[in-house]
């Protein structure tokens, strides 16, 4: 599923980029891709065996009603070819392809309490500086570190919470 997922994906950026509807078509599969997940009879309508290919493209049509060509067109073809299921996968691909195209980089800093809104910018603001990148930032709350913060940089993570160290002391421990 992945790698379908993957030819699809690069296929829909590479045309939205040739027509320079890049944002447009990454906003629209967005919007869709949420709808989608959000409404359980959607998804039995549009991942079901029982209705029709046909059936399906008519409900797209009704569904994303002045959407960009290239997402109507799209749409259509995962309903031809059976590969709705895919389309939470596609969206994350796109989702990886348009951040890469942007210079963007996605931002996790997590606290066990609320952080001052000065060091959230304060660190959003070094790491663009550390990685040349515009960075989307999400600071949350997990009580359960207990202490600490961990911050994940794209596919990167530094956990210096107390939750982990005491962990790992635990580990050392049990080997001793």
């Amino acid at each position: 599923m992945e790698e379908i997922a993957r030819v699809y994906a690069d296929a829909l950026f590479e045309v939205a980029k040739d027509n320079d509807h890049l944002d447009e078509v990454h906003d629209e599969l967005a919007q869709f891709a949420d709808a989608l997940e959000s409404d359980h009879d959607l998804q039995v309508f549009l991942f079901s065996p029982y209705f029709s290919s046909k059936e399906k493209r008519e409900g797209i049509e009704r569904a994303v009603d002045g959407a960009s060509e290239e997402i109507e067109n799209f749409l259509a073809l995962l309903a031809d070819k059976h590969r709705m299921p895919a389309i939470f996968r596609i969206r994350r691909r796109f989702d990886d392809l348009w951040d890469t195209e942007n210079q963007r980089l996605g931002v996790s800093l997590t606290s066990a309490v609320e952080l001052d809104a000065k060091l959230v910018k304060g660190v959003g603001e070094e790491i663009e500086r550390q990685t040349d990148r515009k960075i989307d930032l999400q600071a949350r709350v997990d009580e359960e570190i207990l202490g600490g913060l961990v911050l994940r940089v794209g596919n990167m993570v530094h956990d210096a919470s107390l939750r982990s160290k005491l962990e790992r002391l635990r580990r050392e421990i049990a080997r001793a």
